[in-house]
């Protein structure tokens, strides 16, 4: 869900990936229910394994809940949030729209540390991840 709605919230300034601790190979049906009913299609995607995932990142978010070291001089944000699986339908949207908050939180705070095109001289902004 934190990949798809950085993807729709933020495509124009950062890369985000999912990645987990128990990868799947799959997403749940719910999952993708509920994602469309925010017009946000998953596709294809699928928390992959954390050595798939391609780097380098300036953030990861944890929504584990375990402890999660990171590479030299990349940021871990750690965000409670309930894993819905064999919860209710009710329960994955409530899941779905708090992620949803907590991701325009970090899209909005990550543009005002950007800084402005005409700064920035032709370089581009430095790729984020998201991983769960």
């Amino acid at each position: 869900m934190a990949e798809g709605f950085a993807r729709a919230y933020g495509k124009d300034m950062l890369e985000a990936q999912s990645a987990g601790l128990g990868p799947a190979l799959a997403i749940a049906p719910l999952t993708h229910l509920v994602m469309l009913e925010k017009n946000i299609d998953l596709g294809e995607c699928y928390p992959k394994e954390m050595e798939r995932v391609e780097g380098p990142f300036d953030l990861i978010v944890n929504m584990s809940g375990q402890a999660l070291t990171a590479p030299q001089g990349v940021e871990v944000e750690a965000w409670e949030v309930r894993d819905p699986i064999g919860e209710s339908e009710e329960v994955f949207r409530q899941v779905r729209d708090e992620i949803e908050q907590r991701v325009k939180g970090l899209v909005e705070r990550m543009r005002a540390r950007k800084p402005a095109k005409s700064e920035r001289r032709g370089s581009q902004a430095s790729a984020s991840g998201t991983k769960r």
